[in-house]
């Protein structure tokens, strides 16, 4: 069985939030073989040497689901600075963006599709480049913190003010990745609008943002369809199933 969530905004690990990914990782990896996080598991990430609360306990967390199965990460547009010493403290493995599993699903964070947000794609394409992301590492961990505010804060300005449209994906990109790809089925999240969506070339499962409840997607085996689920983040340790 396989396991897909992104978009968690994780900031503090004593929210509802925080103890609702914990309780359904500890569960999850004790029956599902692979789980996927797919992009944003964090609000912000620093750097690998982050030594605050949060990322204390997501290394915790992620160790313990890693010794129980497989586990990997995507980087999102929140925390593309997750790198080979957090993998390796975790046990986790890092995926580009876009990967292609062994029967034709098709793994991305969501954001490369939102190509009519061309100001975005501005920012992304700087962001990724290893020459700002060694700057930015090179800097303290203070300095970093105060980075990611300001940055955090401009984001928020900016979307406040950008049409609903363009921050969706674009149909026709869509379309040209799954072609050179080859894929039947795609998930990503970043758009937070979850659910799923036919194409000429298969199925599109969209993941939620864990706001009002926990999203995942789960597939009982390679090649069969995707099931999309929401758990209650109150009820999330104790729940029966998906609401």
């Amino acid at each position: 069985m396989r396991v897909f969530l992104s978009d968690l905004h994780l900031e503090d690990p004593s929210t509802a939030v925080f103890q609702s990914f914990k309780a359904i990782m500890a569960r999850e990896a004790e029956r599902a073989d692979e789980i996927y996080l797919l992009g944003d598991i964090t609000e912000v990430w620093v750097g690998d040497d982050d030594d605050g609360p949060l990322a204390l306990a997501l290394t915790e967390v992620l160790s313990r689901a890693s010794e129980r199965c497989e586990v990997a990460l995507m980087h999102g547009n929140r925390d593309f600075l997750f790198g080979p010493s957090f993998a390796n403290a975790t046990g986790l493995k890092l995926l580009e963006d876009p990967t292609c599993l062994d029967d034709d699903t098709a793994l991305a964070h969501g954001d490369a599709f939102c190509i009519e947000d061309t100001a975005y794609q501005e920012v992304r394409a700087l962001f990724r480049s290893k020459e700002w992301q060694d700057s930015v590492l090179g800097q303290s961990l203070d300095a970093r913190r105060e980075l990611a505010r300001s940055l955090r804060a401009e984001s928020r300005t900016a979307n406040a003010n950008k049409a609903e449209n363009i921050m969706d994906v674009t149909t026709l990109e869509v379309d040209r990745v799954m072609a050179e790809l080859g894929a039947v089925r795609l998930i990503h999240g970043h758009t937070h609008r979850p659910g799923c969506h036919q194409h000429s070339w298969g199925k599109r499962t969209v993941l939620g943002a864990w706001e009002r409840c926990a999203w995942l997607a789960r597939q009982a085996a390679p090649g069969e369809e995707l099931n999309l689920e929401c758990w209650p983040l109150a009820g999330a340790t104790t729940a029966a199933g998906p609401g």
